[in-house]
């Protein structure tokens, strides 16, 4: 038996955490099966000495007689600013076995808000607030003349910051701060430069950029100074000395401040950087700044400040180009392969003086043309001018762009391969989860899923990474949280912007189209403030829950709870005696599928595209199951007098909605899809209507032939069909080729999902230039069910975070395998399975100190063989019974192998 991975707060190591009571976490390994954990033990020390030798423990938890190895909160003693604690871990198994961890864990702590004695700087000149402006580079020198033990940067920017020390990149974070409502939470970042120090002379140095807090921000005019006109620099270096004395080192008066090659730097427009105005060295002990001015004092509060909590943004890969093409019109092109989110890396030799411009474009037009039409009213473009010097090599620092192709204008010389490379960058979530099966176009949906959320979860989970847009609508995110956890560990990054969401909430517990919220009054659409949208707005109850399903995490409730519930209340405020809820504007199911005649000529308005479901049928129903999902969030967290009150809340909704918008056939008053398949999936049908509510859906199916629906329908569509008996027309639409499905973006060389079924149609023409976007994850929910209904892998919402699984895989659809495997924070769990020679065979990895129930389709007990042998109770199995025609199993942790003869 091993220990493996300790997390605290999710996190390996995590540096300036501000939770005073963390969660420690680990994994356990074993090569026997049904591995449970019967006691552990934590203990932690100030020292890795202190703890190895087990002396002066800061706390010692003491042999616990429990199986719990995730989210144990620590308890020692109330933790203080900057403190450091190192902690380990000893476990007892059900075998009779012990281990203790071989790593040695830590965390430490950030400051607390009295703590900061830097001051906010800022420049002394104006600059034209109507565009991107040329970008502050800001130094400090100071001498150290004795050892030094460590040393911590604590640091936070009104913008955009970069950060050098001794002319050396510090830490390896993108996009600091991050985005938040920076009037209420401002993120400030930890790094530890113990390394980067040195005896003698050293330089702090900082680069400011616009970045959401001052440059333009959505589609309609005058969207730039969103947060605050002035940037700004807060930083504070603390060294400790090996002789037990300490300094710090903070932005004051006594920093100075230039302009340099970074002439412009916007998230939208791109970056402008002229190698000419370069000054080597600038952050390093022998620069001459005599010529830079003093910077100023900014007053701003520091009151807002909160450690980071989300996953940073970084570069995690980069791509080489596929092709390189001259078009029609003579442009010169890189294909990328992948449409992806970053930059690319410029390579070029020319004369001081030389302008490279470097356009980003997602797609080529039905001609093979550049196409940039799609990106509205941004220029997105990144100009280098040379020095002309040698072989130069350039990367932009605050702006990213989405594309799959770049064009090259004035080049001096040959372009090749080598010229450019795309890095690609976003929240560095840890990979979880990977489907494959038979299907190679299946295949290349789970990657242009994982692709869209990469490019999409960059500190927000925003709608799409390319236009003038760019914002964490609500909406795209709940559908598709549930797919997302499957793919990447997203407790880190949920729970950072769930606190965006909290903060952006109105008092009376409405929620915002978007967090952070930019979107003034409906940012110039009309239809409402941009508040209150059902669909939405119930991402405030939705992804808490998902986060405690996936991650077994029951403090996200205890967090949210007052947010979940107040737009709970909002609803209810609303709908009177009714409990219809039918106020203020909705977005329905949005891109729902357009007719044939929309689809061929006009498209209609967004709001009211395809088949028109009612939306106060839908925001009704989203009233439900918000309900449901607080009232059980109730029961966990023991508000039980507010959870019986969910419980009538949520049996008046149920009552009314089936009163308001069901026939007593049993039809709806949408008779759509999306109609059918939210009210099976959110269980608003009564008992006696459900199977010919499952039949209007199935019927609806047949009679097109394909889905028809938009944002809020599609997520829930293949379940509805699947778990209502008609798993074949769940297989149909997933392997329909034809516009609209999820395959024909893929027939059409998709490498990311679109934001429209028809964003390119079959003779290469595009939908309206408007809202064409061709990385939009939210009809990549389809993924959670590729995972749980295809292969098989579920969970257990009443063992949540995987700690008993729910393994059932459902074949058809003509696929001879599929694989699911996802790494929850007890382990690798993997449900396989394959076709072969008739017999149906299925692999199975439960992690130690989890259990599972299997379920074997068409399966009789007496066939089924387990390693080879007959199929009986002991070496890990539990239980099996014969149900119909399948078999259940119970067993604990480890490997085991099924095989039997299978009749398709």
């Amino acid at each position: 038996m091993k220990i493996n991975n300790l997390k605290t707060e999710y996190k390996t190591n995590p540096l300036g955490i501000d939770v005073l009571v963390p969660r420690l976490s680990w994994e356990i390994e074993s090569d026997l099966r049904d591995t449970k954990q019967a006691a552990y033990r934590i203990t932690s020390a100030a020292s890795v000495e202190q703890l190895r030798e087990q002396k002066d423990l800061l706390w010692d938890s003491g042999k616990q007689t429990s199986d719990q190895s995730v989210h144990v909160e620590y308890g020692g003693p109330g933790l203080n600013s900057r403190q450091r604690v190192y902690w380990q871990v000893q476990v007892w198994d059900n075998h009779g076995h012990e281990a203790v961890s071989s790593e040695t864990a830590c965390f430490e702590m950030g400051l607390d808000t009295d703590q900061w004695h830097a001051q906010w700087i800022t420049q002394p000149w104006d600059n034209d607030l109507d565009k991107a402006t040329p970008c502050p580079y800001l130094r400090k020198a100071f001498s150290i003349d004795k050892p030094i033990a460590s040393a911590r940067i604590y640091a936070s920017g009104l913008g955009l910051y970069e950060l050098e020390l001794n002319s050396q990149k510090v830490g390896d974070e993108l996009f600091t701060p991050g985005w938040t409502n920076y009037h209420k939470r401002l993120q400030y970042q930890v790094y530890d430069v113990t390394d980067q120090l040195v005896t003698g002379v050293n330089t702090l140095g900082s680069i400011l950029g616009d970045g959401w807090y001052r440059g333009h921000l959505g589609w309609w005019d005058n969207n730039r100074n969103n947060y605050g006109e002035a940037l700004g620099l807060l930083l504070q270096l603390e060294i400790q000395f090996a002789d037990g004395s300490q300094t710090t080192i903070i932005t004051d008066e006594s920093w100075q401040v230039a302009t340099g090659p970074l002439l412009a730097s916007d998230l939208y427009d791109g970056e402008t950087y002229d190698a000419r105005l370069e000054m080597p060295g600038w952050s390093s002990p022998n620069f001459d700044d005599s010529q830079w001015q003093a910077v100023v004092l900014l007053d701003h509060t520091k009151k807002t400040l909160t450690a980071s909590i989300g996953e940073p943004v970084k570069r995690i890969c980069e791509l080489k180009p596929v092709e390189f093409l001259v078009t029609p019109k003579g442009e010169q092109v890189f294909d990328l392969g992948q449409n992806m989110v970053g930059w690319v890396r410029l390579k070029v030799q020319g004369k001081a003086g030389d302008r490279v411009e470097l356009k980003f474009a997602e797609v080529l037009d039905q001609d093979g043309n550049f196409y940039t039409d799609n990106l509205r009213k941004i220029a997105c473009t990144d100009t280098y001018i040379l020095k002309g010097i040698g072989l130069e090599t350039y990367e932009p620092r605050f702006t990213f762009h989405g594309f799959r192709y770049v064009q090259v204008q004035g080049y001096p010389g040959e372009l090749t391969n080598d010229s450019i490379t795309g890095i690609v960058i976003h929240s560095d979530m840890k990979p979880t989860g990977s489907f494959t099966c038979s299907d190679p176009m299946i295949n290349r949906l789970q990657q242009n899923i994982e692709w869209g959320q990469r490019g999409n979860f960059l500190d927000v989970p925003t709608d799409c990474p390319q236009r003038d847009e760019r914002m964490g609508w609500t909406g795209d995110a709940q559908v598709f949280a549930a797919t997302a956890s499957f793919n990447f560990n997203t407790a880190p990054f949920f729970a950072k912007w769930l606190k965006d969401l909290e903060s952006e909430q109105r008092a009376d517990g409405s929620v915002p189209w978007v967090v952070p919220n930019v979107i003034k009054d409906g940012g110039g659409t009309g239809w409402s403030d941009g508040f209150g949208a059902t669909g939405w707005a119930d991402a405030a109850v939705i992804i808490p829950w998902t986060l405690y399903q996936y991650y077994g995490d029951q403090r996200i409730l205890e967090d949210q709870y007052d947010s979940m519930k107040a737009w709970v209340d909002y609803m209810r405020g609303h709908t009177g005696d009714s409990f219809i809820f039918d106020y203020g504007f909705h977005f329905g199911d949005w891109l729902s599928f357009s007719d044939y005649m929309s689809y061929h000529y006009n498209a209609p308005d967004y709001g009211y595209a395809g088949a028109h479901t009612d939306k106060s049928l839908i925001a009704t129903a989203y009233f439900y199951y918000s309900t449901t999902l607080l009232q059980k969030a109730a029961t966990i967290t023991g508000r039980e007098a507010e959870a019986k009150e969910l419980n009538q809340l949520g049996a008046n909704i149920k009552q009314a909605w089936n009163r308001e918008f069901m026939t007593e056939t049993g039809r709806l008053v949408s008779s759509t899809q999306a109609a059918y398949a939210i009210a099976l999936s959110f269980n608003l049908v009564t008992e006696e209507k459900k199977a010919i509510v499952a039949q209007r859906l199935a019927d609806d199916v047949r009679h097109f032939g394909h889905l028809t629906t938009g944002f809020l329908g599609t997520p829930v569509l293949n379940p509805a069909l699947s778990d209502s008996g008609n798993p074949e027309l769940a297989y149909q639409l997933l392997l329909n080729q034809r516009y609209p499905s999820w395959l024909y973006a893929v027939t059409m060389g998709a490498t990311t999902i679109w934001e429209r079924w028809d964003g390119i149609r079959p003779d290469g023409s595009f939908q309206t230039t408007g809202m064409n976007s061709f990385n939009h994850y939210a009809y990549g929910a389809i993924g959670e069910w590729l995972y749980h209904y295809v292969a098989g892998l579920g969970l257990d919402e009443k063992e949540p975070g995987f700690k008993r699984l729910r393994l059932c895989p459902h074949p058809g659809g003509g696929l001879t395998h599929a694989s699911a495997k996802i790494q929850t924070l007890y382990g690798q769990a993997e449900c396989s399975w394959e076709i072969s020679d008739d017999d149906f065979n299925m692999d199975v990895t439960i992690p130690a100190n989890t259990t599972a129930t299997v379920t074997l389709p068409q399966a009789t007990l007496e066939q089924v063989k387990e390693n080879g042998q007959s199929l009986q109770t002991g070496n890990g199995i539990s239980a099996s019974v014969q149900n119909d025609g399948m078999v259940v199993l119970q067993f604990g942790s480890g490997e085991y192998q099924f095989k039997y003869p299978w009749n398709a």
